[in-house]
C-alpha cells in the first residue's frame, strides 16, 4: 500500500492548494516512488497527476500525462482508475491520503464526509472539526462560550439596522479562509453596501470591530502522537499601511506561506508566549483538532484574542516547526500514521436491532 496526496478543489484557495499538494507530493516521492498525486479540478473531477508535475503545468487546466480517477462509496469504496476495453476498473491501494485542500469543500467537511463514506483514511480534520473551523460565526461562538478571549462578532445581512459595537468594522465571509473577500469599512451603511458588491459574502458575512492596533500572531500544532506546538510566528505585512494581513502577504511569493515575510520565532515576553501556548492547547481540545492546524491570534502589548483556526493550513505550516525543529518528512509521517492508526470516523449501526420495524405495522395504514 502507498500514500496519496489530494489537492486542488472547487474553492478560491485552489491555487494555494496546488502549491501545498506539490510540496507534499515531492517530499514523499523522495522515499516512495509510488506515492499518488490526486488533483481535484475546479469543476470537481479527480485525476492522477505525474509526481514530477510543476505548478505551471496547471495554468491551462489538467496537466499533461494525467489520468482520470473516480471516487466510489461503500464497502469497496476508494479511488479507482478506469480499465481498458476488456479489463476491470482498478482500485488504488492507498493506506492513507494526505489532504492539502484549502478552503471550500476541501476544508469544510464535505470532502471529509465523502472519504469517510468511501472508507479512505485521510489526514487533517474530521467532518465536525472541519465544519467548525470553516464557520467563523460558529467558531467564534464556541470560543466565547468556553470563556476564551475573542473580539465580539455579529452576523450581517441586508436587514441589519444596528450592531452591538462601534465602527470601523472588518467584514469577513462566514465560510472561507486565507483573507479572501475581507473588507474594512467605516460604518454600517457601507457594510450593507458591500454585501451586494462582494461575492464572497453570498453565504453569509461576519462583522467584527476593526482594531488597527492589533497585529497577527500564529502558532501551529500537530496532534499525533500527542499535541506538539510549533514556534510562535509574527507574520509581517508587505506594506506598513496595509489594514490587514491579506492574501498577498500570506501567499504571493512562490511557495505559499513558506515565502511570506515573518518574525520567527516572534520576539515575545516569556509570559506572553506561554499564554499563547496555553490557549493553543485549550483550543486543540475545544475544537477536536486533528492533524496539523494553525491558530491565529490578534494581539498588542496588553491584549490577546483568539481569531480563527485554519484546519488545513498553507504549506501544512511546515515552516513553523523550527523550535524544536521538525523536518517536513517527519511532519508528513506523523500525519500519515495518525490517518491510519486513528481514523477520523467509524460508522456504527449499533441499536438498529429491528425492534421498531417489527412493531411498525403497515405503512399504508399510517398514510390513510
Amino acid at each position: 500500500m502507498t500514500t496519496g496526496v489530494l489537492f486542488g478543489g472547487p474553492a478560491p484557495e485552489h491555487d494555494i492548494s496546488i502549491l501545498t499538494g506539490l510540496l507534499a507530493l515531492r517530499e514523499l516521492a523522495r522515499t516512495d516512488s509510488d506515492v499518488v498525486g490526486i488533483y481535484w479540478t475546479k469543476t470537481g473531477e479527480f485525476v492522477r497527476v505525474p509526481n514530477s508535475t510543476e505548478a505551471e503545468h496547471f495554468l491551462d487546466g489538467v496537466p499533461k500525462g494525467s489520468s482520470e480517477l473516480s471516487l466510489r462509496l461503500g464497502k469497496d469504496g476508494g479511488f479507482y482508475e478506469p480499465a481498458g476495453r476488456l479489463g476491470r476498473d482498478r482500485r488504488l491501494d492507498l493506506s492513507a491520503v494526505v489532504l492539502a485542500t484549502h478552503g471550500g469543500p476541501g476544508e469544510d467537511g464535505t470532502l471529509q464526509g465523502a472519504l469517510d463514506l468511501a472508507g479512505v483514511s485521510y489526514s487533517g480534520p474530521t467532518v465536525a472539526g472541519a465544519a467548525l473551523g470553516m464557520d467563523k460565526w460558529a467558531f467564534g461562538t464556541a470560543v466565547l462560550a468556553a470563556g476564551l478571549p475573542t473580539l465580539p462578532r455579529a452576523l450581517l445581512d441586508a436587514s441589519t439596522e444596528t450592531l452591538p459595537f462601534e465602527g470601523p468594522y472588518i467584514l469577513k465571509p462566514r465560510f472561507g479562509g486565507s483573507s479572501i473577500g475581507i473588507d474594512v469599512v467605516a460604518d454600517l451603511a457601507t457594510a450593507r453596501a458591500r454585501l451586494r458588491a462582494n461575492d464572497h459574502f453570498a453565504n453569509g458575512c461576519v462583522v467584527e470591530p476593526y482594531r488597527p492596533d492589533l497585529h497577527d500572531i500564529q502558532i501551529a500544532l500537530l496532534t499525533y502522537p500527542d499535541v506538539t506546538l510549533s514556534a510562535i510566528e509574527k507574520p509581517l505585512r508587505r506594506s506598513a499601511d496595509a489594514e490587514i494581513l491579506d492574501y498577498r502577504d500570506k501567499y504571493v511569493g512562490g511557495e505559499g506561506m513558506v515565502s511570506a515575510p515573518r518574525e520567527l520565532p516572534a520576539h515575545l515576553p516569556d509570559e506572553r508566549a506561554e499564554r499563547i501556548r496555553s490557549l493553543a492547547h485549550t483550543l486543540a481540545t475545544l475544537v477536536g483538532a486533528r492533524g496539523v492546524a494553525r491558530i491565529d491570534f490578534l494581539a498588542n502589548e496588553d491584549e490577546i484574542y483568539v481569531n480563527e483556526i485554519n484546519t488545513i493550513p498553507g504549506s501544512l505550516s511546515k515552516h513553523l516547526f523550527v523550535d524544536p525543529p521538525l523536518s517536513f518528512a517527519d511532519l508528513l509521517g506523523r500525519l500519515i500514521r495518525e490517518a491510519i492508526e486513528r481514523p477520523a470516523h467509524h460508522y456504527s449501526s449499533a441499536g438498529a436491532d429491528g425492534v421498531v420495524l417489527r412493531s411498525a405495522g403497515s405503512i399504508a395504514a399510517k398514510l390513510a
